[in-house]
């Protein structure tokens, strides 16, 4: 399976996935505090997929090529 852009090494400081989502959740706060529902709903989507790739299911790229998550 190809991997994907959440890999990139510009993501690999932890600093910059958190705030990655931080931004992301401000934003979706922003829009609610606006009373834009619809833009809400989709930015907080936004920020949950953010905060899975990047927090929870995130594995260091060198990490992922020696436990055999290369590319087939």
């Amino acid at each position: 399976m190809a991997r994907s852009n959440t890999y990139h090494p510009f993501f690999r400081p932890l600093w910059r996935r958190v705030a990655l989502v931080a931004v992301c959740a401000g934003w979706a706060g922003f829009e609610a505090y606006m009373g834009n529902g619809t833009w809400a709903m989709i930015v907080a989507g936004i920020s949950a997929y953010a905060a899975w790739a990047y927090l929870i299911d995130w594995k260091e790229p060198d990490q992922e090529s020696k436990s055999g998550g290369g590319e087939n």
